[in-house]
C-alpha cells in the first residue's frame, strides 16, 4: 500500500471540499473494494475521504417506495423489516452478498458507486427502475450505470440514498463464484407497474436488461415463458471462472430461477 492522506469529514460539504482539494482523492464508504485494491497497489489515491463518519444509514418505507440511505450496510438491508415486507427479493439479494464480514462493513452506496461488474445491487437498481439520489441531483438507474467501473457520478458527487419502487413481485437468482461469492451471473426479475423488467449482472462489463425476456414475460410471467430464449455471448465476460458462452447460458438459467422465486 502506498502512502496517502486520510480524512474523516463531519459533513457532505466538508467531504466535497476535501475531494476538490485533493490531487487524486477517493471517497470511501465501507472500504470493501478500495482497501483491497490499495493493498494490492492497484490503486494509489493521494487522499482517502471516509464517508463513514457521516452516519448516513437508515431505511424508510413510504408510499410505494423503499428508500435506503447510502451508508446502510448490506446486513441492514437484509434484515430490514420494511425491505422484507415490501421487496423481499431485495432483502434476499443483500443477504447473499460476499460473506458476513463484507455484509457488516460494505454499504449500498459504496457498492453502487463502484459499479463492479459482478456486484449484486446494480441488478436490483436496474430491475426495479430505482432512483439514485446524490448531493446534487437524482439519477435514474437507466442513466446511472455507464460501463465497467463507470457511473454517471461527477468527481465531487456523493450518493445519499437509493429509492426502489415497490414491484408487484420480484425475484433474484445468482450463480456465485465459490471463493469470492461475487455473481458470475445474477438476474433480477421484477413485475413493475410499467411491466416486466429483467436485469443481469456479472455476465458483462456492466449491468444490462434483456428485452426479449421482458417481452416474453408480458405475455406470461412464468419461467416457462423464458424457455428457449438465449442471449449472444459476444461482449460478455470471459475469464478463468467461466467463458462468455457459459455466462450466456447462465443468464437463461438464472432468469428462470428468479422468475420462479418471484411467483412464490
Amino acid at each position: 500500500m502506498y502512502d496517502f492522506n486520510y480524512h474523516r469529514p463531519a459533513s457532505v460539504d466538508e467531504a466535497v471540499r476535501l475531494i476538490s482539494e485533493a490531487p487524486d482523492g477517493k471517497f470511501m464508504s465501507g472500504g470493501m473494494t478500495l482497501i483491497p485494491t490499495m493493498k494490492q497497489r492497484l490503486a494509489q489515491p493521494s487522499d482517502v475521504i471516509d464517508l463513514g463518519p457521516l452516519r448516513n444509514s437508515g431505511i424508510e418505507l413510504a408510499g410505494n417506495a423503499v428508500t435506503i440511505r447510502a451508508g446502510s450496510t448490506h446486513e441492514e438491508v437484509a434484515l430490514s423489516p420494511d425491505v422484507n415486507r415490501a421487496i423481499p427479493a431485495l432483502a434476499r439479494l443483500a443477504s447473499v452478498i460476499g460473506d458476513p464480514h463484507v455484509r457488516h462493513r460494505g454499504t449500498i452506496g459504496g457498492s453502487i458507486a463502484n459499479n463492479d461488474p459482478a456486484a449484486d445491487y446494480p441488478a436490483a437498481c436496474l430491475g426495479l427502475a430505482a432512483t439514485i439520489r446524490t448531493n446534487q441531483r437524482e439519477i435514474s438507474a437507466e442513466d446511472f450505470f455507464v460501463d465497467l467501473f463507470e457511473t454517471a457520478l461527477e468527481p465531487a458527487e456523493i450518493i445519499t440514498s437509493v429509492s426502489f419502487p415497490v414491484p408487484q413481485k420480484a425475484g433474484y437468482a445468482k450463480f456465485r463464484n465459490p471463493a469470492s461469492r461475487y455473481a458470475m451471473v445474477g438476474v433480477f426479475v421484477a413485475l413493475t407497474e410499467a411491466g416486466p423488467r429483467v436485469a443481469v449482472t456479472g455476465a458483462g462489463p456492466c449491468v444490462f436488461r434483456v428485452p426479449e425476456m421482458e417481452q416474453a414475460l408480458i405475455r406470461d410471467f412464468s419461467a416457462k415463458a423464458l424457455e428457449g430464449i438465449t442471449i449472444p455471448a459476444d461482449g460478455l465476460n470471459s475469464d478463468i471462472h467461466a467463458s462468455a458462452e457459459y455466462r450466456a447460458h447462465l443468464v437463461g438459467v438464472m432468469a428462470r430461477r428468479a422468475t420462479d422465486e418471484a411467483n412464490r
